[in-house]
């Protein structure tokens, strides 16, 4: 994978960067003050127009709280009006860190509505699956060291893929096995002590991994790892797979061998 190039914009292109560090406000400015501090009307196309106010209503700022400062806004509403910020920008390129983190389901429902309308290019990092199974088109699939699949459709489509593949993995597998059972029918003897131990030790490390796995698992889908810790949990994901692949064929070449002689 490079790691250094160029990157030429457009001029036309106007990104709009959402993160999850979220922005400073001055506390002791209104909200309808901040918005309007970038611009007064948002052009949304097609000849439709909405005033800063009227955006501000759409993601659910009423007329009082608008008036309000922005010290008695909660952390939720922070994060709501952040968000308006970026997309009074009236951007056409979007990248969306984490977009769902401290939303209410309400808020959501409108994001979810303004994507879905949105005639630009929105990039999202998110492990919310069906925030994504509404809004995206495509997902970059990140396997770890440089592995980076394109995979058309959303989480829902990606799953069923995943699971395609997985059962092809499986067929594939018990030809494997098949083909070592009839290599082991014309070489079979007594396991050795060694074998024996072997068999029992790969066992438990297959019990380990599986576990481990499972657990790596569930933190990458809980949206709550930081930026190093998801790279290192994706980089030792696949080196798990790998070992368990091969440790579980190494079993069953042994309990051929166990099965032999029972």
């Amino acid at each position: 994978m490079p790691d250094s190039g160029t990157l030429d914009i457009g001029e036309t292109v106007r990104f709009g960067y959402y993160s999850q560090e979220g922005l400073q406000f001055d506390s002791q400015m209104k909200v309808i003050e901040v918005v309007h501090d970038i611009a007064e009307v948002i052009e949304l196309g097609n000849g439709k127009r909405l005033t800063a106010s009227q955006f501000l209503q759409h993601f659910l700022f009423t007329p009082e709280t608008q008036h309000s400062y922005v010290y008695k806004l909660s952390g939720g509403e922070r994060r709501r009006l952040y968000l308006c910020t970026i997309l009074m920008h009236n951007p056409n390129f979007l990248i969306l860190d984490e977009p769902t983190n401290d939303l209410d389901i309400v808020t959501l429902n409108v994001l979810e509505e303004y994507l879905q309308n949105f005639k630009g290019c929105v990039i999202v990092v998110s492990h919310d699956r069906y925030f994504m199974d509404k809004v995206v088109d495509h997902l970059l699939i990140f396997n770890g060291q440089g592995d980076i699949r394109d995979c058309p459709g959303n989480y829902s489509d990606y799953r069923d893929w995943k699971e395609a593949q997985q059962q092809r993995e499986k067929e594939t597998e018990k030809s494997q096995e098949k083909r070592i059972a009839r290599t082991r029918t014309t070489d079979k003897h007594k396991p050795t002590f060694k074998e024996k131990r072997e068999f029992e030790l790969l066992e438990r490390e297959i019990a380990e991994l599986e576990a481990e796995k499972k657990t790596i698992e569930e933190s990458l889908c809980s949206g709550m790892l930081s930026v190093d810790a998801l790279t290192e949990k994706s980089k030792r994901l696949p080196e798990i797979n790998d070992l368990i692949d091969e440790k579980t064929m190494r079993w069953l070449e042994l309990s051929e061998i166990m099965d032999g002689n029972n």
